[in-house]
């Protein structure tokens, strides 16, 4: 990726798409948008780029291969950065066909569209064209108390959610293997920061400690995730579509291990200092010391996980990337992009979905 690319980026409305979008055109890129605008795409997340140059925003599905064949003959992006997915695990154990739907079947049609086009390019354009899929660490299952999933890990996904990447995964390698389309493959580890869909944990537990309502941790809070702050994987994304090459997979975590209990007590203790309970309009009448009595132990959720943790040796050692912030500091800025943006949670949140428990499957 050289000179002024133009992107392709589906599902540039979502949390981590919005914040690549804002990465690349900082960064000297021209970026063409496609985003369905589900629940959790939203155009407040791309609000700083109204009438902007160099972003151009279309309102439309990767399944629709008139409509994607047409973007990529019209604007012939240099490649092609897929963020587009159904991505909540609890979710997926409610309605796991919609995850088949859009993470295998309309992927495919995307996949499909993008050979056809890169096929069209002449021989060094075709040598330039990149086809990146952003996937997750939940492909490679569960951890026992130590190691660490790298990109030679066996796949052995656990819920639909998981199950679905992990087919789309396939497909990028497969689809590389058999017709030589460029392709680029990276699983990351938990995200976190501004933008973030209140049905994940942190924006969850966030919101729901500023509403004081209960703060529900998953079976004994015990489970461990890695987390990445949105920023700095923005940027790992942006090396590997410049440098990494064709086939290749990167693992993209930050080393920051936390069990999820102590993220919630962590919130609860940055929320006590920055919007403590005294000083809060919004629990008027509830007599609290600290958010942290909010918190409450909950069934657990079916086929929990109990460890995820990506070794980034790789991307490190291969392109230089390594996060610029740490956990402390990313989710300190993140609390306080919560506690200062509250409107935009708001206006977010859609009717059907109001930050109640989801993913009890046939338990509900």
């Amino acid at each position: 990726m050289t000179g002024h690319p133009t992107l392709l980026v589906t599902g540039g409305a979502g949390f981590i798409g919005s914040n690549f979008v804002h990465h690349a055109i900082q960064n000297g890129a021209h970026v063409v948008n496609l985003d369905k605008l589900t629940y959790a795409g939203n155009l407040e997340n791309l609000a700083a780029l109204k009438g902007h140059t160099e972003h151009v925003f279309v309102r439309g599905d990767i399944g629709d291969r008139e409509l994607v064949s047409h973007l990529l003959s019209t604007h012939r992006p240099t490649s092609i950065v897929n963020f587009a997915a159904e991505s909540h695990v609890d979710r997926s154990i409610d309605s796991p066909a919609d995850f088949v739907r859009t993470n295998v079947l309309d992927f495919f049609e995307l996949m499909q569209a993008a050979l056809a086009y890169w096929k069209t390019l002449d021989a060094t354009s075709a040598r330039a064209f990149r086809f990146l899929q952003i996937s997750t660490d939940e492909v490679y299952g569960s951890l026992g108390p130590r190691g660490s999933f790298s990109e030679r890990t066996a796949y052995a996904p656990r819920s639909p959610y998981a199950a679905s990447k992990a087919s789309a995964d396939h497909f990028v390698r497969a689809i590389h293997s058999t017709y030589g389309l460029p392709t680029l493959l990276t699983n990351c580890s938990n995200n976190y920061g501004p933008y973030q869909f209140p049905e994940k944990l942190i924006p969850l537990i966030i919101l729901n400690a500023l509403e004081g309502k209960p703060l529900p941790v998953y079976g004994d809070g015990q489970n461990v995730r890695d987390w990445l702050y949105v920023e700095d994987h923005c940027r790992a994304l942006f090396k590997v579509l410049a440098r990494a090459e064709p086939g290749s997979t990167f693992n993209i975590g930050a080393r920051s291990e936390r069990k999820n209990i102590d993220i919630v007590r962590g919130i609860c203790a940055l929320l006590d200092e920055l919007c403590p309970p005294s000083q809060n309009a919004g629990l008027a009448g509830r007599e609290l010391k600290t958010y942290a009595e909010l918190v409450t132990l909950v069934a657990d959720r079916p086929g929990h996980d109990r460890r995820y943790a990506v070794d980034p040796t790789l991307i490190e050692k291969t392109l230089g990337w390594a996060p610029a912030l740490s956990f402390d500091e990313g989710i300190r800025k993140t609390v306080r992009w919560y506690v200062e943006n509250r409107p935009w949670c708001e206006r977010v949140s859609s009717g059907r979905y109001r930050r109640q428990r989801l993913g009890l499957g046939d338990a509900r």
